[in-house]
């Protein structure tokens, strides 16, 4: 188990240095200079040059990529061109937000998904099955910042039981575990939680039918195994499968949000990635890209860890 886990780590570096490659190189090659947004329309070459030389774009990609990869490992991912304010704080407050945001999302993806998941499996090609089945693929398939804007519509303009946007009361991003910032987290949860309901579902339903189709089952149920006992060992031999889809979709959902949170205008790190980009702020969506790719990562390398408790024959393979 310990020689798999330093193994992963050991993988997992070489990934994170193309991940860091990539995000520099593409948001460079992106057209449009990064000082238009803050240097007035007069400004002289003079003050040009002295700003290119402040934010490091008067050297070659090289040195700056080589820069920027030793601040960020000592912590420092630069100052924000549009803000002035420094791109971890901006960053790391994003990312608590969209975390929670995203957590809640996979949760209630993976708790319905995995129910329909199951009735769908245990009762194949029956109506359950085909109602259960339907509801994954319409999940999968409707725009999910589509359905934000008509769950706006329902519960906030028509019904107004649910606030429309913010992390809090009166436009706070200042975050507490109360029902009033819960309320805020209810709506877009519920609109990002629709497509890994419906992944995880047909995962889970497509697991079930070939597990109940092994001769194992066979053998449990000629024991005389009741349908209880039946039913713990196939979530036992579904488990490290659903929980690696769900990882993917956590994962999925911390870089995916941008619309989510534009829609609901939660302060998260799609929200600021939207900013970063019409601004042409370049250290803030560096900074951005580089934390989410991280996190995407690290999340897979712990699904691994625990898929491999869960189940040993990974280790093994």
């Amino acid at each position: 188990m310990l020689f798999f886990l330093i193994r992963r780590v050991i993988y997992t570096l070489p990934i994170m240095l193309g991940v860091a490659m990539v995000c520099f190189a593409l948001v460079h090659l992106a057209p449009g200079d990064p000082l238009v947004s803050i240097l007035p329309a007069d400004a002289s070459q003079e003050m040009q040059e002295q700003m290119r030389k402040l934010y490091g774009f008067d050297r070659s990609y090289p040195e700056q990529f080589a820069s920027w990869i030793w601040r960020a490992l000592q912590g420092d991912l630069g100052t924000s061109i549009a803000s002035s304010r420094s791109v971890s704080t901006e960053v790391m407050k994003a990312v608590g937000n969209t975390l929670r945001l995203a957590a809640m999302a996979t949760l209630i993806g993976f708790i319905f998904g995995c129910l329909f998941g199951f009735v769908a499996g245990y009762f194949q090609n029956s109506w359950v099955d085909k109602a259960a089945s339907l509801t994954a693929v319409l999940g999968v398939s409707v725009p999910h910042y589509w359905l934000g804007m008509v769950l706006v519509i329902v519960f906030s303009s028509i019904l107004m039981w649910l606030p429309a946007s913010g992390a809090g009361p009166g436009g706070s991003d200042v975050w507490a575990w109360n029902w009033e910032h819960i309320k805020h987290m209810l709506l877009p949860a519920l609109t990002m939680s629709v497509i890994p309901m419906g992944i995880i579902a047909r995962t889970v339903r497509a697991l079930v039918a070939e597990i109940l189709a092994q001769e194992f089952v066979v053998g449990l149920r000629a024991k005389g195994l009741t349908d209880l006992g039946v039913f713990l060992h196939v979530v036992k031999n579904s488990a490290p499968t659903a929980l690696a889809v769900m990882g993917l979709q956590l994962g999925y959902l911390l870089g995916g949000s941008i619309l989510i949170e534009t829609v609901f205008a939660w302060p998260g790190t799609g929200f600021l990635l939207n900013s970063a980009i019409f601004q042409r702020d370049l250290p803030l969506l560096q900074g951005t890209i580089l934390v989410l790719a991280t996190f995407f990562v690290l999340l897979n390398l712990v699904v691994d860890v625990i898929q491999t408790l869960l189940d040993p024959r990974i280790s093994r393979s």
